[in-house]
């Protein structure tokens, strides 16, 4: 086991944006936020009630929250803007990639509430095709980070690099896997090794990481399989070289994903493998992830067991 540990003490990673805002601001950083009505979700006020003059809420009015981030950008400032995720991405397709991506703008885009782990709010905002459509803007950079510590870390990244930035958040409490100092080693392009392993290798992002660690513990417990676990915090660009030295090990690979099996984590690893060859595995690659559909209403564990995306559903992919 590594000394990444999960402990009993859980956070949601969207409460850790507006506190992480604050810190860039007072750190120096010339940074804005720009919110679509939806600053306390997001968390995003707590920028505000400090710096109010770094705030912009423009209402519901998505589209025209990433124009003004452009325009503030085109200023020289650093914009991170917020509403939930299915808005801020779906919504704002167009905006996203003719006025940011195509111009290479310094936006981050960092919605919250990604993912059926929205819950009661249903199917129609549970967002689980922003990672595809994320993935496929050329300079976009994607990551997806697993705990409290690990968001900090990502939009803190996304205030150190020029262009485009995005950041996926949600708003369930996850366990907390990372300190400060060992969140500090993640980076863009790096995956990170929470459990080293022999016989199948489980690479996962945000909220699937936490569940990964419970399977890995089960398999060796109940089924005498070592687990590697591989955070797979940026997923755009993929850390190539860990992924591809840990399924040489295994020979085997399960990813795990809130989000669709089409288009995300799981058809980058897909798309990993197969350019480097097949031959690398001695088992078939299997995909954890919400299987072409929509979500619905219901609690956490409802969900997730609903999805197949707890724990057990790990577990039973890489027994297949």
């Amino acid at each position: 086991m590594s000394e990444h540990v999960a402990v009993l003490v859980k956070k949601s990673t969207r409460s850790a944006y507006g506190a992480t805002l604050v810190e860039l601001l007072e750190a120096g950083c010339d940074i804005a936020a720009v919110d679509a009505d939806l600053s306390g979700s997001t968390t995003t006020a707590k920028l505000a009630a400090v710096a109010p003059g770094r705030h912009v809420n423009v209402g519901i009015a998505e589209q025209n929250m990433i124009g003004v981030a452009a325009g503030l950008a085109l200023a020289g400032m650093t914009v991170y803007t917020g509403s939930f995720a299915v808005f801020g991405t779906g919504r704002v397709y167009d905006q996203i990639r003719n006025t940011v991506c195509y111009a290479g703008l310094n936006v981050k885009i960092a919605p919250t509430h990604a993912g059926i782990s929205v819950g009661a709010d249903g199917g129609s905002h549970q967002m689980v095709e922003d990672l595809a459509l994320m993935r496929v803007l050329p300079g976009m950079r994607v990551l997806v980070p697993a705990d409290y510590e690990s968001t900090r870390r990502a939009l803190t990244l996304a205030c150190q690099v020029p262009g485009p930035v995005y950041v996926r958040m949600g708003r369930v409490d996850l366990p907390l896997l990372y300190d400060e100092a060992s969140a500090a080693r993640l980076n863009i392009g790096s995956a990170c090794v929470l459990r080293e392993g022999s016989d199948v290798t489980l690479v996962a992002c945000g909220a699937e990481v936490a569940q990964a660690l419970v399977a890995a513990e089960r398999l060796e417990a109940e089924e005498g399989v070592s687990a590697e676990v591989i955070d797979a915090f940026s997923v755009k660009p993929l850390d190539g070289p860990l992924i591809l030295a840990s399924a040489r090990k295994t020979g085997a690979v399960v990813t795990c994903e809130e989000h669709s099996v089409i288009g995300g984590l799981g058809s980058a690893v897909a798309e990993l493998l197969v350019e480097q060859g097949l031959e690398l595995l001695r088992k078939p690659l299997a995909r954890v992830g919400v299987q072409d559909c929509f979500g619905t209403s219901g609690d956490l564990e409802e969900l997730f067991a609903l999805y197949r995306l707890d724990a057990q559903a790990i577990i039973d992919a890489v027994v297949k």
